[in-house]
């Protein structure tokens, strides 16, 4: 036995002999030295397990019979350990084996047998075998070692990446994603996997994966980057992100992409923006944010049947405040003002703080001149005295008005107009409002006159209705009244409906005297039951205002149960402009008048541009010819040739015609020679009030108007 072990040099394999003779350890040491094999010893089974776990033996040479521990029992303590189990064994005997001793040594872990004496041919060989195995095994172990810390490095790289890392198949399909993505699309990771990345896109829109830039960039082996996406996240909700689609070596088939969550940058952005174009005073657009938003409506040129007005306020005593209670005060009524004007205009007005104490607005109206209107609230409701510091003060407003395009074609050319308008109003005595448009200015005064006056008419009930007979042609036979609004003002006496009648309609009037009108006829028409046949009936025109509303069956419906009416006995009159308004919201106010049984006229038909389809597709009971268009028969063929082919159109399309308008003998003798079944007019009679209609009880004696 040998005191101490030499130390084994750097890259040697380490070889270990055990026996129990010293001669034999001595011999083999000295066969078995070579410079890039060092050799230990060991006398026991007790000395050989220590130096197996103090040092990495490459390869051990075991005597099998041994005093204290065999062989055997090293090799089965050996096979048991974490640390030797793979360490190869060759036994040694001096004598020969049995078959079962053999198998038991097998069995212990052996890789072979060695007979004493040994031939060093065989030995040498053998030995060099194992050690290049040993040498192998350990080299792919620490191979395994390095790998597998390699991929825990890189999968802890992916795993705490701020970055969604995606890596998508050539076909687009998601073969790995990493936690950053997941939590960024809130989707585990195993629901990620294997779907189409194309399902989380939002933007750019991508119908197919073959035509996608995606799969292009793949396909040529460049970086596509995209730094204004959209992903849509599990729930739904969009994330902006920004994309890095990168491919993969050949031989993987595949890409990487690496997604970037941008929700903070386009935040951040987004207040840069809202601050550059936002005056930090009122919380108004300021003067860039105005020109961004309102140049950007004109160029986009969405224009209706309404106009753009620009509204120009300056305040009037502002200065004042500055010099008298300085920039604090001051600040404090230019925060109070801009809450004042937010309060006047609708959402939807374009209001902005251009700099010191001037303010616009961009107001979307139907009329230029309802700017006036507006005008005159904003002037009222900045010119209320307040209380600043214990001091009252006394605000004014002067404001300047332009439309366009007749005053400016673009937002410089609105904003001189109405500058120029706005000092107009301030040299006439501020606090008021002048249009750049002077004739505009008489105008906005008398329309603001009479819509007062209309709505005061309202309230005092000032309308009346009238009666307009409509007789047969033939016998005289009186069919019906169409009712007609009247106004008397109490100072100028009857005003003319084509004056009063646009303004209630384009004021959004007409619908609150609408509800008045269909009692008050109906219940006139009840009064005339002891008098007229059962089957008069009474005409009720509606705006289109009227004929839009969602409740007028509803409404309908009531009053023909308040004054106990049959439907056949009301009829309600739409112009060919109402039923175009909305194509198919018309079909089903249409049907839902026909399913209640009132019956349907189309009114003033030829007035305008008309359509022949609507006869044939509209679901409507009459056909009242325009006064305008009678007016011209039998002087003008053109028109005589286009009534005469309408009326024998109604015929195959079972509508009645009523010619309106008829003033003279020779209309009512043309009409009856082409087959027109009623008449209304001047002709039979003006518009009559209720007690004198009770005269056409009795059959029109046409007669009478020959003689």
């Amino acid at each position: 036995m040998e005191c101490a072990q030499p130390q084994p040099g750097e890259g040697s394999s380490v070889l270990l002999i055990v026996d129990d003779y010293p001669e034999n350890l001595i011999s083999m040491r000295a066969l078995l030295q070579r410079q890039d094999w060092h050799v230990m010893t060991a006398a026991s089974g007790f000395e050989a397990l220590n130096l197996l776990l103090e040092y990495d033996i490459d390869l051990v040479l075991l005597d099998v019979q041994m005093p204290g521990m065999d062989g055997f029992e090293v090799a089965r303590l050996m096979r048991g350990s974490q640390r030797t189990r793979l360490t190869p064994i060759i036994f040694l005997t001096a004598n020969e084996q049995s078959q079962d001793a053999v198998i038991k040594g097998y069995a212990s872990g052996a890789v072979d047998y060695l007979f004493k004496p040994f031939d060093p041919q065989i030995l040498k060989p053998k030995v060099q075998a194992l050690l290049e195995h040993q040498r192998n095994r350990r080299a792919l172990q620490r191979l395994s070692h390095d790998l597998e810390v390699a991929r825990a490095f890189n999968a802890s790289v992916l795993d705490n990446a701020a970055e969604g890392i995606l890596v998508l198949s050539e076909d687009g399909v998601i073969r790995f994603a990493n936690p950053a993505i997941s939590r960024l699309l809130n989707a585990p990771v195993k629901e990620l996997e294997g779907k189409e990345f194309l399902d989380f896109l939002q933007k750019p829109h991508i119908p197919l994966w073959a035509d996608s830039e995606f799969y292009a960039g793949y396909q040529r082996g460049e970086t596509l980057r995209l730094h204004d996406a959209l992903l849509r996240t599990a729930p739904g909700q969009q994330v902006p992100v920004a994309l890095s689609c990168a491919p993969l070596p050949s031989e993987q088939h595949a890409m990487v992409v690496t997604v970037l969550d941008m929700s903070v940058v386009r935040h951040l952005h987004q207040q840069l923006e809202f601050q550059a174009v936002t005056d930090p005073l009122t919380g108004l657009l300021n003067r860039r944010g105005f020109y961004q938003t309102v140049e950007n409506l004109l160029l986009r040129g969405e224009r209706s049947d309404s106009s753009w007005v620009l509204l120009y306020l300056d305040l009037d005593g502002f200065k004042r405040v500055n010099d008298s209670l300085g920039h604090d005060a001051g600040d404090r009524v230019l925060r109070w003002v801009s809450e004042q004007l937010k309060a006047c205009l609708r959402p939807f007005d374009i209001l902005a703080r251009m700099g010191g104490d001037e303010f616009t607005a961009l107001l979307d109206l139907e009329f230029p001149e309802q700017a006036a209107k507006i005008a005159e609230k904003l002037i009222e409701r900045v010119s209320v005295c307040q209380q600043i510091e214990g001091l009252d003060i006394v605000l004014g407003a002067s404001i300047g008005i332009a439309t366009y395009p007749d005053c400016g074609r673009n937002l410089d050319g609105l904003l001189r107009a109405s500058d120029i308008a706005m000092y107009e109003a301030k040299r006439a005595g501020r606090q008021q409002y002048r249009f750049y448009d002077h004739e505009m200015n008489g105008r906005a005064r008398s329309r603001l006159m009479l819509e007062d006056s209309v709505r005061e008419a309202i309230e005092n009930r000032d309308f009346n209705l009238v009666y307009q007979p409509q007789v047969a042609i033939g016998s005289g036979q009186i069919r019906g009244f169409e009712a007609l609004l009247r106004w008397q003002h109490p100072s100028v006496g009857d005003v003319p409906p084509g004056l009063f009648l646009p303004l209630l309609e384009e004021a959004r009037l007409i619908s609150r005297l609408g509800s008045w009108i269909y009692h008050r006829g109906a219940g006139q028409r009840k009064a005339w039951e002891a008098l007229f046949a059962d089957d008069l009936v009474l005409g009720v025109s509606l705006s289109s205002t009227q004929f839009g509303l969602p409740n007028l069956v509803t409404e309908l419906r009531q009053v023909m149960e308040r004054h106990a009416l049959q439907p056949r006995q009301l009829e309600v009159e739409v112009t060919e402009e109402a039923l175009m308004h909305n194509p198919d919201e018309t079909r089903k106010q249409l049907r839902l008048l026909r399913h209640l049984g009132v019956r349907v006229a189309l009114d003033d038909f030829g007035s305008g541009p008309c359509s022949l389809a609507h006869l044939r597709d509209l679901e409507l009971d009459t056909l009242k010819l325009d006064r305008h268009l009678i007016a011209r028969l039998p002087d003008s063929p053109r028109d005589a040739a286009l009534v005469r082919m309408v009326i024998d159109l109604c015929k195959q399309y079972g509508l009645l015609v009523i010619a309106e308008g008829v003033e003279t003998i020779e209309q009512y003798q043309w009409l009856q020679a082409h087959g027109c079944e009623y008449v209304q007019g001047f002709l039979v009679a003006r518009p009559l009030v209720a007690e004198d209609a009770v005269r056409f009880a009795e059959p029109f004696d046409w007669s009478a108007l020959a003689g």
